[in-house]
């Protein structure tokens, strides 16, 4: 008995691929944002409010919800 080829592909495989995989589709990665660092500038401001003023408390958690929505939006919509 005379070995397989290891270069030829085998009944049902493709070349590269072995029989019951598919090639892998490209992923896109979303696009860079400050919103990250939007976010623990406003966790921050909250953390910073606790022993200050209740000011920069309420400024922190505004930049906190504006930065969380932008940044889910711009991942939701692919933006």
């Amino acid at each position: 008995m005379a070995p397989e080829d290891a270069s030829q592909p085998r009944e049902g495989e493709t070349a590269g691929v072995a029989a019951g995989w598919g090639t892998a589709l490209p992923e896109g990665i979303p696009a860079p944002t400050y919103a990250p660092v939007f976010l623990a500038l406003g966790i921050t401001f909250v953390l910073f409010g606790i022993v200050s003023s209740y000011v920069f408390s309420a400024a922190g958690v505004i930049l906190m919800a504006v930065a969380i929505s932008k940044w889910m939006g711009e991942l939701l919509h692919g933006e």
